[in-house]
Parts: C-alpha cells; sequence; structure tokens
C-alpha cells in the first residue's frame, strides 16, 4: 500500500488539525443547543479519528501497528459509548452547569479536550508515521508487546467491569448515602482511574517495541521513547488536575458537612486503597508513610475535618439534627 506523506512525516500536524477541527466542531454544537450529550462522546471519538487516519496513511500494517491502533480504539470506543449511555440517562452533566452559556470558559473545555485527545494518542500516531515504519520492524511477540497486552487487557477489564459496577450500584441504591465498596471498588476507591492509566502506558510498551529492540534509529527512535508523554499526561491530569483533586477531599468534606453516612465512608476511606488495587485488610494496617508514598495517598487528597471542614456547616447540621431529635421526643 502507498504510504501517505502529509505536512510532515510523524503525522502530528495532520492530527492536529483534524484533532482541532474535530472539537471546534463538537463545541459549536453543543455551545448553540446547550447540548451536554456530545461533550465527552467527542472526545472519545476523536482518538478513534486519530487511530484510523494514522494506520490508513502509514501504508505499513504490521501487527503491532494493528494491535497499537486497535487497542486505542477499542477503548475509546468503550469510553465514549459507556458515557453517552451515562448521559442519556441523567439528561446533563454538572460539571457545565456554570459553564454552558459562557462562550469562553465552555470552549475551554474543548481546547484542553482538543490537547488530551492528541497527546494521549501520540505513540499510535508516531508507530504509524512514515519516520517510523521507514526502519524494518521486529517481528510482534517481543517482551515489550507480551506485556503491553498482558497489561491493556488487565486495565481495559479493570476499567469497564468497575464502570458497571459503580453506575448499577447507584442505580441500584435507594440509599444515596451508601458507599460504593462492591467489586473492584472494595480494593480501589478509584478502579477506572487505575485502569485507564494502566491502559495507555500498555499502548505505549507496545508503541516503543521497536525503538527498544534497536530496530529503529535516530530522531524517530527519540520520537517513539518521547510519546511516553502522552500517558504521562493521562496520569498527571488524572492524579492532579481534574480527577482525584476534585473527587477525594472534596468528597469526603462533603459527606462530612452534611453528615451524609460518615462514619461508614471514613472507614472506607481507611481501609480502601486511593488507586492501586490492594487487599483491604492489609491495606487497613499499613503505616500511615506507606499510604502516602508507595499507595500515593498524597496530603492533597486526605480530608482533616480539623483543618478542612466549614464549622459553620457542621454546626448548623448538627443544631437541625438537634432540634429534629427533640420535637420526635415530643411527639
Amino acid at each position: 500500500m502507498t504510504v501517505v506523506h502529509v505536512l510532515d512525516d510523524y503525522y502530528l500536524a495532520i492530527t492536529l488539525l483534524v484533532t482541532i477541527a474535530y472539537q471546534l466542531s463538537a463545541f459549536a454544537i453543543a455551545f448553540t443547543f446547550k447540548f451536554d450529550k456530545l461533550t465527552d462522546f467527542a472526545g472519545g471519538t476523536n482518538f478513534i479519528i486519530i487511530a484510523v487516519i494514522a494506520l490508513a496513511f502509514s501504508g505499513h500494517h504490521n501487527a503491532r501497528q494493528i494491535v497499537a491502533s486497535l487497542f486505542l480504539i477499542l477503548w475509546a470506543a468503550r469510553l465514549a459509548g459507556f458515557l453517552l449511555f451515562r448521559i442519556l440517562k441523567t439528561g446533563k452533566d454538572d460539571r457545565f452547569d456554570d459553564k454552558r452559556d459562557k462562550f469562553f470558559p465552555f470552549l475551554g473545555f474543548f481546547v484542553f479536550q482538543m490537547l488530551w485527545c492528541w497527546t494521549v494518542s501520540l505513540p499510535v500516531t508516531l508507530i504509524n508515521s512514515p519516520n517510523v515504519t521507514q526502519f524494518p520492524q521486529p517481528d510482534f511477540g517481543t517482551g515489550s508487546d507480551i506485556a503491553g497486552v498482558i497489561f491493556f487487557t488487565i486495565g481495559f477489564l479493570m476499567e469497564a467491569i468497575s464502570d458497571i459496577q459503580k453506575y448499577r450500584f447507584k442505580a441500584n441504591s435507594s440509599d444515596k448515602g451508601a458507599v460504593c465498596d462492591v467489586g473492584f471498588f472494595g480494593f480501589s476507591r478509584h478502579p477506572n482511574y487505575a485502569g485507564e492509566i494502566l491502559i495507555q502506558f500498555s499502548i505505549y510498551m507496545i508503541c516503543v517495541s521497536p525503538a527498544a529492540t534497536n530496530d529503529v534509529h535516530g530522531g524517530a527512535r527519540a520520537a517513539l521513547y518521547a510519546s511516553v508523554v502522552g500517558a504521562l499526561f493521562l496520569t498527571v491530569l488524572l492524579m492532579f488536575v481534574s480527577g482525584l483533586p476534585l473527587q477525594e477531599r472534596p468528597g469526603a468534606k462533603k459527606r462530612y458537612e452534611s453528615g451524609n453516612n460518615w462514619e461508614a465512608y471514613k472507614s472506607w476511606l481507611d481501609r480502601t486503597s486511593m488507586l492501586i488495587p490492594f487487599p483491604p485488610q492489609l491495606y487497613v494496617r499499613m503505616p500511615v508513610f506507606i499510604k502516602r508514598t508507595l499507595f500515593l495517598e498524597f496530603p492533597i487528597y486526605v480530608f482533616d475535618p480539623e483543618k478542612h471542614a466549614d464549622k459553620g456547616k457542621v454546626q448548623e447540621r448538627e443544631s437541625e439534627e438537634g432540634r429534629g431529635e427533640g420535637e420526635h421526643q415530643q411527639s
């Protein structure tokens, strides 16, 4: 098949331009019609478009290119489908309540989504690019390939199953204060994030294999190694920007201040690893130092009622509970 050379031989420019055009189109529709159902779906499907373009343009369809591209497509299709299903059930996305009617804040979400899609796709983009495929490729089945396939399988199952477990728990629970500790959530507070991180590093391991075996040389070899920035970007995003920081301490704070089954929630926090799945019977006995280092439960995630709780809200809630108990006794 003919190799397509367009703009640059790493396919960086064409995939970036396609991503910008796709996300701006999604923004135009979402902003015009105040349509939340397109936001996350546009993100997931963008990965599919990048992978299809890169693979189709490459002209060299060896097993490694196909596996890496299909893994990215499979992950993105499942994620986009699940998020679309969830938003169709809920009707709207609360994240956009303060942005939906504001042009630039809402546009900012899509600009960030451009960066997310393009950066995380880099390993697949590069493994299919002419600057890499010009070199003879090692047969699929290197140690890096095998490890990547194993880790992808584990990560994909972990993310997919945990998403279903949490959705079904919320849908079937009549108690809004119930703590989701079923399935994977009994071993990790965020198994879906752990699975997603593992998936992206597994795809990178497959794509970097030709560089690791020294079959690819020069700038192409350096580019393959540098594409780890995609998995690292996703990890930083989930751990320090839009994932854990918005859920860990804020979630505990809200539970504590409202008195929403706080004791059960705190017990779950104490016995359950934040990200890395681990037996709760062992984790609960771990020294705090080990939890804060090896298990990544950094201080920025930890909720301390004395430091972080709004005392006014707590006192107001306690006084209301006291009045309610008094009225109940009188009756």
